[in-house]
């Protein structure tokens, strides 16, 4: 072990150390806080004090009182010192008290938090290499990644990235049949239902939980009539034809992502295309330590490298694949041409074509 330090170097690594100590701590407290109404009330009537939010939310001012300060702490909510009153900014509302808004958060603290509950049984997975199948996770994790994506389809899906494929967006709007895999809940699905009126969807997984709750969503929003949900493997998710396929952030967590493809493939209709999303990545490792990856090869150790490890050939890509090994995999499936359409600072959206 090093003897020597650099204590400004030691001084900075234990700050950072703190602020991650701080967050996993907050965690908890934004769901709590989401749960209760608190962020949503102080959104509508604020500026309010610890009292006037209690009074709103029927709950203790004291816990109110602690949770707001160390909300303002983080950022999260802003302490007018003068008043002694607390209120969310636009920006701070659209992350905390607005399901719809394209920057909406709570659902990656929901993500991060569910995901956890699962540390022993990885620690055990670290030793033996097995893994831990998504359906093992607690059911939070389910609804948490759900939400987490549904920001990014909402902010991006219609307006960017279906549009960066070429000629699909005409298509979709003139009548298309689409597949969507791996289909979770299926906020996806029911976001490109609700664009594409003329366009019939149908959305796959495996896991039969995610696909009951992805129909009760489809009836919630009324669209069951173009968009239904299945339980199927992207290896044998049934149909031909279709003119357009979707993987939204699941190819990598695949345990034979070729064998999926190769089905994708035979799925499409001769002009049909394949839009795979996936984390933003770069080739190199280097490249990926960053904020941002930091978040995804956290979640990848957590949640999509034991996924894929619990599967047939368990590739184990991982979330921050890269674009090199995502273009071998498809092209070895067979399809001729893969490219990137576009991308976000959180996203790569990749076009292929047989």
């Amino acid at each position: 072990m090093q003897t020597t330090f650099d204590e400004q170097t030691l001084n900075d690594l234990l700050g950072r150390a703190i602020v991650d100590a701080g967050a996993v701590s907050l965690a908890p407290l934004v769901l709590i806080g989401e749960q209760l109404g608190l962020y949503r009330v102080l959104a509508e009537r604020g500026p309010l004090t610890s009292a006037e939010l209690a009074a709103g939310t029927r709950t203790h001012e004291r816990y109110v009182r602690e949770w707001l300060n160390a909300q303002a702490a983080s950022g999260y909510v802003t302490y007018l010192a003068d008043s002694g009153r607390y209120q969310l900014t636009a920006e701070q509302a659209m992350m905390f008290a607005d399901e719809d808004s394209p920057a909406f958060i709570i659902g990656a603290f929901q993500t991060a938090f569910a995901a956890s509950r699962i540390a022993d049984q990885l620690t055990e997975a670290f030793r033996t290499g097995q893994g831990i199948g998504w359906h093992e996770h607690d059911h939070a994790l389910f609804c948490g990644v759900e939400r987490f994506f549904r920001s990014g389809y909402i902010g991006h899906l219609t307006q960017d990235w279906i549009p960066a494929v070429a000629g699909m967006e005409q298509k979709l709007q003139a009548g298309a049949r689409v597949a969507d895999i791996g289909c979770g809940h299926g906020a996806s699905t029911i976001v490109m239902a609700k664009a594409y009126p003329a366009s019939q969807f149908i959305g796959f997984d495996y896991h039969a939980e995610g696909v009951a709750a992805a129909n009760a969503r489809a009836r919630q929003a009324s669209v069951a009539e173009r968009c239904r949900f299945e339980v199927a493997s992207a290896k044998d998710f049934p149909g031909r034809d279709y003119d357009f396929v979707t993987v939204f952030d699941a190819l990598h967590d695949m345990g034979d992502p070729v064998g999926a493809s190769r089905r994708v493939l035979d799925a499409l209709a001769p002009d049909g295309a394949w839009m795979i999303v996936e984390p933003f990545a770069g080739d190199r490792i280097e490249e990926n330590l960053n904020p941002i990856g930091r978040a995804y090869y956290a979640a990848s150790t957590l949640i999509c490298t034991p996924c894929s490890l619990a599967q047939e050939v368990g590739l184990a890509l991982g979330a921050q694949a890269g674009e090199a090994r995502l273009r071998a995999v498809v092209t070895s499936a067979g399809f001729g041409r893969f490219r990137r359409a576009t991308q976000t600072p959180f996203n790569l959206i990749y076009e292929a074509r047989a």
